[in-house]
């Protein structure tokens, strides 16, 4: 049964938005639990370097929607991840969009509290503002529904509300924050000191600085200007969300930034109707995929969950014109309609945490230290650093953080300790062992000052950095001392 009273519900002219949003927000779930499969056992299992049963025992964790809140394991850890990614695998099929509605709605719900249950017992790990994006994308784009209904007008302008408040909350946090936003010279260093950098990355900084400040001035345009377009008539908002997808774009060629930009590039889709895809592709006559109606027991479901969103809307609107803005906060526990915001300070340098071990007695002073290889974060001078977006590699991004002063180091003691009882799952999120499985009489920690190389230093040297050694973070630390 079809409800005709509620033809306006019925946003038939966003049905091609509708594939990308499903599809390609479920292929970022996949890659989330495909990581979680790699890295959590290591970082937050029973052995891991914070371990989530310890962490359950707190009252706080026990208050999180989870499903390890009674017991965790990391067998059981494994079994969410893997039923998370086989859904998700069947939604970027195209699986379940076939069934009724009543069927594609609980699978994708599923997927959304499976992942969430995972981010609510990750911690440190997991504190990231794209985690919270996930769930957020994951429940809302969930009430699209399969083809047996036309997607829902409420959901799709819910779904640009995500994306104002993605972009316009970054674009605020840089005015509110650092200065170097305000002048222009934001993107003297960004390049450069931003936590991971890709293949590209010392190409984008080695640009000239009148580049750079017309960066600045694009990005203000896309994050202040254009997220408030979005809400325009067509082709206007079209044209808005191509802005934004197109910005996006260019950090995803200089950057690593897990899935951060990849998955605002599919919900900005949320803007793009099928008459702008038919004219994108020379007139060509797309969309009009599904039904043109939406039944009437799903009008309500999407009508009592749209009255939910906008109502838990009122403290993330407050936020983006508050003084002190939160960046990246989750105002309730299922992490749905939270504030968002990147970079409001710019470091100027580049300060990497390295760390080695040796076999040596490590009071001698002609011991031979030998460097532990991360994934993505730098280390080897010469070694180009490689694309790992939108998969997230979480100790490279926490060693970061630790290389800027963070407090929370107690998983950088348990990370040592791992280390010196060459712990495999913790050597498997290395790039490199140098003692292939050995444990080290000794590690440390020291500190390093980097910077790209200019193109001449390059040229003479193969270098792709210059480093100094400027403080021990860490003294040489033994399983006996």
């Amino acid at each position: 049964m079809r409800v005709d009273v509620l033809g306006w519900l019925a946003a038939t002219d966003y049905t091609i938005a509708r594939e990308i949003l499903e599809r390609g927000v479920a292929a970022i779930y996949l890659i989330a639990f495909v990581s979680a499969v790699n890295q959590f056992p290591a970082l937050l299992g029973e052995h891991g370097l914070l371990p989530a049963p310890r962490f359950l025992r707190s009252a706080y964790a026990r208050s999180q929607p989870t499903i390890f809140r009674r017991r965790y394991s990391d067998r059981m850890l494994l079994a969410v991840a893997w039923t998370g990614a086989a859904l998700s695998a069947l939604i970027v099929a195209g699986v379940p969009q076939l069934a009724p509605t009543w069927v594609f709605l609980p699978v994708f719900l599923l997927v959304w509290f499976l992942y969430l249950s995972i981010v609510n017992i990750g911690q440190t790990f997991y504190g990231f503002g794209w985690e919270s994006l996930l769930c957020e994308a994951g429940f809302t784009v969930a009430l699209l529904g399969a083809l047996d209904t036309a997607p829902p007008v409420t959901v799709v302008f819910l779904l640009r509300w995500l994306v104002f408040r993605l972009e316009f909350g970054a674009g605020m946090i840089k005015m509110r924050g650092d200065r170097s936003w305000r002048d222009l010279t934001a993107l003297y260093y960004h390049h450069e000191t931003q936590p991971m950098p890709n293949p590209l990355s010392r190409t984008a900084h080695l640009l000239p600085k009148w580049w750079h400040r017309l960066e600045v001035l694009g990005n203000h345009f896309a994050q202040l200007i254009v997220p408030w377009l979005l809400f325009a008539p067509q082709p206007v908002a079209s044209i808005a969300a191509a802005v934004v997808i197109l910005t996006q774009l260019w950090l995803v060629a200089t950057g690593n930034f897990a899935w951060l930009n990849v998955i605002t590039i599919v919900l900005a889709f949320s803007a793009v109707d099928d008459a702008s895809f038919s004219w994108l592709f020379g007139g060509a006559r797309l969309g009009g995929i599904g039904a043109e109606g939406v039944p009437g027991w799903y009008a309500v479901v999407v009508l009592v969950a749209s009255i939910l969103i906008v109502g838990l809307s009122w403290q993330p609107l407050r936020n983006l014109f508050a003084r002190r803005q939160l960046m990246n906060a989750s105002f309730n526990r299922w992490h749905l309609v939270n504030a968002y915001g990147a970079f409001g300070t710019v470091t100027q340098e580049r300060f990497e945490v390295i760390v080695e071990g040796t076999e040596d007695d490590p009071t001698d002073p002609d011991a031979r230290w030998r460097e532990y290889a991360f994934k993505g974060k730098p280390g080897d001078v010469k070694r180009l650093p490689r694309q790992f977006a939108p998969y997230h590699l979480r100790l490279d991004w926490l060693m970061w953080f630790l290389a800027l002063g963070s407090r929370d180091t107690e998983w950088f003691e348990m990370f040592l300790l791992r280390l010196l009882e060459a712990d495999r799952p913790t050597l498997r999120l290395l790039r490199a062992d140098p003692f292939d499985g050995r444990a080290p009489r000794a590690v440390r920690a020291e500190m390093f000052l980097y910077r790209f190389t200019t193109r001449e230093e390059k040229r003479a040297s193969g270098d792709r950095w210059m480093r100094e050694e400027i403080a021990d973070l860490v003294p040489p630390v033994s399983l006996r001392g």
